[in-house]
Parts: structure tokens; C-alpha cells; sequence
């Protein structure tokens, strides 16, 4: 997707995943977003379109309660203007750029002509440098790319945003993490452009003064000689006599013009100025068709990672309808009030159309699992239900693990649940315990490769059991 649509999408994440309590955007706004945009799209759209026009359809209706929030997306867009300024202001800037003093005398040895080669030098070397150091990691914007994309690209932090404030901010740290790469080659492209700009106007001041008036050139140094002028200068001018046929003058002619002699300062003009368009134009330029380039193919294809848990959970009901869920109790029969939670957290997980299904519980110390659990499909999640006070065990519910994962390999995903609600409560007094029996559950699953999470299902806090699944899912737990 581009850059535009990308920003949208990355804001309905940031409100959807912050929004844990769904008082701004609801479980019924979020199913109705997902149902119109599927509508718009069709069943036949790529996954990027859905979520652009999901993301859409969100920012509209959210924004009509919520005013906060089309505001901050349009202030995170990047202000093209502001890099239009930056290189016109530089031209202007170069133009009364130059050193020559009341007397109308050019100095061949002094700024800015000198200094701007010099400094252009020292910047392609930190360019080589700094490549050649990261060795393709991304580095530390400098002083200049960093200020010009705070100003141009709005990555500030907010304010006034009023209930939605949690989620904007979210939102801005997650785009600004997420476009950092983007933002650092279009701010280099354009301090490139404004670096050619800054030395055309060196240029262009010197010749329109040129024009109308008769300047001289010299120089003047307390510790030089005319022999050790000589070679500075036929050194630092050597692309300009290279690009127009101009000889630098030898040693007596630069002795000649010291101060206080001069002479007509044309072809000393001549070649500075073709000495800065070889050195300082043409290479920024170069280097900014190069960033422009890059920038164009980023910003027209923003990658987001559509294998996070979020998006994968808003893309599996728009690809295969509603998420089955089917879980399958081992050694534990779970009371009413535990099917009630457990179907709260697969509603808020998986979203509010998902299908589940519990199967009788597997008897203690038996291996099979249950009939229809082989080759169960891709839009299935399995998921082993424990009781946390039965102590784990590896050649029970270890091996009940392995003959699961080995018997659903088709499925989408795998967990282990442990249901602690009971257990927890009696023992609140002793922590350690607690943690101890937490840690053994963890240590089973993990030599059975499946993730786990812990969740009180008789009174499941909804929010942080989404997340534990979420990661449970993307496999980062």
C-alpha cells in the first residue's frame, strides 16, 4: 500500500489496539467496519485493500465523535511545502552568501567558495563513511534531516486530543517508529536539492554583481607565499580549469594579485563557478535523483506487517469468515462459569463472529485426542485447556502437547490455556507458589513448542487476555 493509505491503517491500530475498553469504538463499530469495507472491496480484493478502506471507514465514523483523530492524521502527513521552502530559502541564502567586501575585491582564498567546497567534500566522505560503518543498519538521523522531519512530517507530540488521547499518542510513536526510514531519505533528498540550491545562488550572487559592476580579485594571508598559493588554488579549482579550457594563473601572475594588486576578477569567477557545479551541484543533484528514487519506491510501497496478531485477526474474517475455536479440555471438566469466560476471550480475540467449540475432556493419563482434531483446516485454532491446580506433568500433559501439535499440524494455530482461576484464588497468600507452578507450566510447554497463557476464566480480564493470545499467536511468547 503507499504512504497515505499506510498512515490510515496504522491509525485504526493504534485506536483498536488502545481502545482496550471499547468505550470510543466498540465491538459493534469494529464488526460494522469490517463488514463495509468487505462489501466495498469485494470478496476477490487483496488484503491491502480492505484494510485501507476498513481504516477509512473507521477514521470517518470515529472522527465524527472523536474530532481528535482525522486531525492528527492530517497533520502526521508530510508537508510537502516545507521542503520547497527550505530550497528556495537556501538559493536566496547563497546569493548573499558571498564575502566580497565594499572595495568590490573577490579573495580567491577565502569563503564562500573555498568553504563550500570544502565542507560538501567533508560531507560525501561522512556519506561513505557512515555506509561503510553501518554496513546496511539503519543509523541516527543527523541535526538537520532529524529537524527537518519533525517540521515537515509533524512527528510531535500532541495535544489537546481529550479521551483519545491514549490511542493518539500510540498512534504517533507507532507511524514515526514505522516511517522512520522513509522520512530519513526524503529529508536527505531535499537537503541534497537544498545543498545544489545553496551553491547555484554562491554562484548566481557573484555573477549578477558581476554584471554590473567591475570586481577584482586577490588575496592576502599573514603566513603564505605566492608559491604556496599557487598550488592551494590550482588545486581546489582544478574540476573549473578541467570544464572550461581556463588555465590557473602561475606563480607570478598569483604574486601579481596580492594584496594590494588585483586584477579583473572574470576568470577567477569562471572557474569557481565551474568548479562548484562539478564539485557540489551535479553530485547533489546525483545524489538527490538517487534519494528521490528510493523515496518513490518506499512511500508507494509502505510495507506494515500484515502477520501481526491484529491485522491477521481482521484479515481471517474477511478471507475464510468467522474464526473456529476449538478447544479441547484435558483432565478438567470446566464449570459454566468457565465457558462463559472462555467464550468472552475467544469473542474478544478472535472477534465477535468466531465459532467455538469445546469437546468432552480428555481423561487423565490418556494421549488420543479427540475424533476431528486431525487435519483440522487453516481457519482453526486449537487450543489444550488445563486446570493450573493439576501439577504438569511431562509424560502426561507433555505428551498430550506433542500428540496434538503432531495430530494438528493443519491448523492455523496451537496454544496451551491454563485456567487458574480457582487455584490462584486459594492460594493468593503464597506468591511463590503461584509463580513456581506458573514457571513448570511454562517450562512443559516450552519442550513442547507450544505457547501458553494464563487466564482467569471465571472473571477474565478481556484486555490483557487479548494481548497474552495475541502473542501467544505470533509466537513471541
Amino acid at each position: 500500500m503507499d504512504e497515505s493509505s499506510a498512515l490510515k491503517v496504522v491509525a485504526m491500530r493504534a485506536v483498536e489496539t488502545t481502545d482496550t475498553a471499547r468505550t470510543l469504538w466498540t465491538d459493534e463499530d469494529r464488526a460494522w467496519a469490517s463488514r463495509a469495507a468487505a462489501e466495498v472491496v469485494g470478496a476477490e480484493g487483496v488484503p491491502e485493500a480492505f484494510l485501507v478502506r476498513r481504516a477509512t471507514l473507521t477514521i470517518e465514523r470515529l472522527g465524527v465523535r472523536q474530532t481528535a483523530l482525522p486531525r492528527i492524521v492530517r497533520a502526521l502527513q508530510w508537508r510537502s511545502w516545507v521542503g520547497i521552502v527550505v530550497v528556495v530559502g537556501a538559493f536566496a541564502f547563497g546569493i548573499v552568501l558571498d564575502q566580497i567586501d565594499p572595495t568590490q575585491r573577490i579573495n580567491i582564498l577565502a569563503p564562500p567558495v573555498l568553504g563550500l567546497l570544502i565542507w560538501n567534500l567533508a560531507v560525501y566522505v561522512a556519506i561513505v563513511v557512515s555506509y561503510v560503518a553501518r554496513y546496511g543498519e539503519k543509523g541516527e538521523l543527523g541535526p538537520l534531516r532529524s529537524a527537518l522531519t519533525r517540521l515537515a512530517g509533524g512527528l510531535a507530540r500532541p495535544r489537546r486530543v481529550g479521551a483519545m488521547r491514549e490511542g493518539v499518542v500510540a498512534f504517533v510513536d507507532d507511524w514515526t517508529r514505522r516511517s522512520a526510514s522513509l522520512y530519513a531519505t526524503r529529508a536527505a533528498r531535499i537537503l541534497h536539492v537544498a545543498a545544489a540550491a545553496l551553491a547555484a545562488g554562491v554562484i548566481a550572487g557573484l555573477y549578477l554583481r558581476g554584471v554590473a559592476f567591475e570586481y577584482r580579485a586577490n588575496w592576502e594571508s599573514t603566513f603564505l607565499d605566492a608559491s604556496i598559493v599557487r598550488p592551494i588554488v590550482a588545486f581546489a579549482y582544478a574540476p573549473g580549469a578541467l570544464l572550461t579550457g581556463i588555465a590557473v594563473p602561475g606563480v607570478d601572475a598569483v604574486a601579481a594579485i596580492r594584496a594590494p594588486g588585483s586584477e579583473n576578477a572574470a576568470r577567477w569567477l569562471h572557474l569557481m563557478a565551474a568548479t562548484v557545479a562539478a564539485v557540489v551541484i551535479v553530485p547533489r543533484l546525483a545524489l538527490a535523483l538517487v534519494a528521490g528514487v528510493v523515496e518513490r519506491h518506499r512511500s508507494a510501497h509502505f510495507a506494515l506487517p500484515l502477520d501481526e496478531p491484529y491485522f491477521q485477526r481482521l484479515l481471517r474474517g474477511y478471507r475464510g469468515g468467522a474464526a473456529r475455536v476449538r478447544v479441547i479440555p484435558y483432565s478438567y471438566t470446566p464449570p459454566a462459569a468457565a465457558i462463559a469466560g472462555l467464550e468472552a476471550v475467544v469473542m474478544r480475540a478472535f472477534g465477535g463472529s468466531s465459532a467455538v467449540t469445546v469437546t468432552p475432556p480428555v481423561a487423565y493419563g490418556t494421549e488420543y485426542v479427540p475424533a476431528g482434531i486431525a487435519n483440522p483446516g487453516a481457519a482453526t485454532t486449537l487450543v489444550a485447556l488445563f486446570n493450573a491446580s493439576a501439577t504438569p506433568e511431562r509424560e502426561v500433559h507433555g505428551e498430550f502437547l506433542s500428540t496434538l501439535v503432531r495430530q494438528g499440524a493443519g491448523a492455523e494455530a496451537l496454544l496451551a490455556l491454563v485456567d487458574e482461576g480457582v487455584w490462584v484464588a486459594r492460594r493468593r497468600p503464597e506468591p511463590a507458589r503461584i509463580a513456581d507452578r506458573r514457571a513448570a507450566w511454562r517450562q512443559l510447554a516450552q519442550d513442547a513448542q507450544v505457547p501458553i497463557v494464563f487466564v482467569d476464566l471465571s472473571a477474565p480480564d478481556l484486555a490483557a487476555a487479548e494481548q497474552a493470545l495475541d502473542a501467544a499467536i505470533a509466537g513471541r511468547q
